[in-house]
């Protein structure tokens, strides 16, 4: 055992909750966020402004046209493989075999792809630093060893992966839709609470390909934490604090979160009120790509994924326009809501006693 701890030791492989479930996660939402959302937001950009240059095919591959986002959809699974081989330290033969190993397990996982290379990524990963190095011929074994493990690893666990994600996905939206009031509840305020932990809940979102009704209450559980923790720190925080949380991310409250769980109590209680308000009064939906809903308000993708959705409703002729009443939901559930409600239950509970001012104080 002790020797096989010191060739782990060695090759950097440390098998941990924090490395796996935080390090790769968080590393395979940063691969989705350069590829498939970027792809979303040009693509969107291109519809929104009539810019003929992001509306034309740029490239025909066997046959399918590609705009610039297309191109960059396209290539998710293995922007996804190649971020999750960098967080786990892996060697430069190593990771750039990734790439190909991406690309099989996201397409071989279908719609639950990201799911699919996660896992493929990590085992793939492992496999090929324990031979990196190892050989006076590495430039051709690490990467023969490397992308044959993985493709095989893509051929026998990505089908089975995806299905489990699409099922566990298909399952929480057809909840949502039969019980908007309480799923509503549950999804706004677990997608919410993922946020702000050091794991990514947009990497959980498009994994489990989260969009529609429960799509929009994981959008509103992210912005009532991202928003909420803003506003409701600006005595502490100001400026930097209100645009570093807003539209950065409330992660950068864990370390307060840590010395006093109660200051969470506000945002979390926001959330399990602007969820089932944009389940139930607006129908706010996510029907733009799936990591979107877990974004909330870093960068306006959240609002970006929601837009997206109404745009193509409306080119495929599933919905007539983009109403007022659209706006107003979004509008509230993304930042008026929250705005409002997280500082009023954060200042119950400092006359309760739970939490004093500088609580709140992000670290220099």
């Amino acid at each position: 055992m002790s020797t096989l701890q010191t060739f782990f030791k060695k090759k950097n492989i440390e098998i941990s909750l924090k490395r796996y479930g935080i390090d790769a996660l968080g590393a395979m939402a940063q691969g989705l966020f350069c590829s498939l959302l970027i792809g979303t937001i040009i693509n969107t950009i291109g519809k929104l402004f009539g810019i003929s240059f992001l509306l034309s095919p740029v490239a025909t591959i066997s046959g399918t046209e590609y705009t610039v986002g297309g191109l960059a959809m396209a290539m998710s699974g293995p922007a996804m493989a190649a971020a999750i081989a960098r967080a786990l330290q892996a060697p430069p033969l190593v990771l750039f075999s990734l790439v190909s190993v991406g690309f099989a397990s996201n397409a071989l996982g279908g719609a639950g792809g990201p799911l699919a290379v996660l896992f493929v990524a990590i085992i793939t990963t492992e496999i090929g630093k324990m031979v990196a190095g190892e050989t006076k011929v590495d430039i051709l074994v690490t990467p023969l060893v490397t992308i044959g493990v993985g493709v095989f690893f893509s051929w026998l666990i990505a089908p089975p992966l995806g299905r489990l994600a699409m099922l566990i996905g298909n399952f929480i939206m057809w909840a949502t839709e039969l019980q908007p009031f309480l799923m509503g509840i549950l999804v706004s305020v677990v997608v919410g609470i993922a946020l702000t932990l050091p794991i990514s809940s947009a990497a959980i979102c498009a994994a489990l390909q989260l969009t529609g009704l429960a799509g929009g209450a994981a959008v509103a559980g992210c912005c009532a934490q991202m928003v909420g923790f803003a506003v409701m720190s600006f005595k502490e925080n100001r400026w930097g604090g209100l645009v570093s949380q807003g539209i950065g991310t409330s992660m950068l409250q864990m370390p307060n979160i840590i010395k006093n769980p109660r200051i969470w109590i506000a945002p979390i209680l926001t959330s399990a009120i602007t969820g089932p308000i944009a389940t139930c009064l607006f129908r706010l939906e996510m029907n733009g790509a799936a990591i979107n809903s877990g974004m909330g308000t870093c960068g306006f993708c959240g609002q970006i994924g929601v837009f997206q959705g109404w745009v193509d409703a409306v080119t495929a002729g599933t919905k007539s326009s983009i109403t007022a009443m659209d706006w107003i939901g979004l509008l509230l559930i993304s930042f008026v809501l929250p705005a409002i409600l997280a500082p009023l239950f954060h200042m119950a509970a400092k006359k309760l006693g739970w939490v004093k001012d500088g609580d709140l104080t992000l670290e220099k």
